[in-house]
């Protein structure tokens, strides 16, 4: 079996997100492929919450105590740009970090089925990047999925990466932190961009 193509990647998609535990096994049986699984999966995938991360601002901006907070177009596409960018450097990062540490717990190393643990267990915050077309549900549908992806990401260092049950967890909390660090790294980069478009505009609107 292959990385899917077409609508296969819509099925892959919402099989992730359905039962992650099945689909990892078929995952486990595809062929190596890693540049078809950035070209086809995790490049437009990773797009879905830059280009709806543009988009929702400029329609609704942002409401928090009915103080409307907008972003200059041009600091919304350096943000959406650079972390899209960010985003498939930190997919591959993390799963050469995990290729590299799997072996340290039981596991095998293995470049494809890390990046492939890597990438397909991110499709839960890549999909809720659409909520990102209303920016006040982004936060609360993003942590969701966030959590959704970290479970996602457990039974792929188990289903994947083979590493066995009772190194799973301080597995998975070594992953953790790269993948914290990784994510500070990232939010201090996307900030400083946005930073470079432009300062903020607020208004306020009381409520009636």
């Amino acid at each position: 079996m292959e990385t899917p193509r077409g609508f296969g990647v819509a099925k892959r998609a919402v099989a992730m997100l359905a039962r992650p535990d099945r689909t990892f096994d078929r995952v486990g049986e595809e062929s190596g492929d890693l540049r078809g699984l950035f070209r086809r999966y995790v490049a437009p995938l990773a797009a879905i919450p830059a280009v709806c991360g543009v988009i929702g601002p400029l329609i609704f901006g942002f409401n928090v105590y009915n103080v409307g907070i907008h972003m200059s177009v041009v600091g919304l596409i350096l943000e959406a740009a650079v972390g899209y960018l960010l985003t498939l450097a930190a997919v591959y990062g993390l799963g050469l970090f995990v290729e590299l540490t799997a072996p340290w717990f039981g596991g095998v190393r293995s470049r494809d089925r890390a990046m492939r643990a890597v990438a397909y267990s991110a499709t839960a915050v890549w999909v809720a990047g659409l909520a990102e077309l209303y920016p006040n549900l982004g936060l609360p549908l993003g942590v969701l999925a966030a959590l959704w992806s970290l479970y996602a990401l457990y039974l792929g260092l188990a289903k994947l990466m083979a590493i066995p049950e009772e190194r799973r967890l301080v597995a998975f909390a070594v992953v953790l932190l790269a993948l914290a660090v990784l994510g500070v790294a990232r939010g201090m980069a996307v900030a400083k961009a946005a930073e470079l478009g432009g300062p903020l505009s607020a208004s306020y609107a009381p409520r009636r």
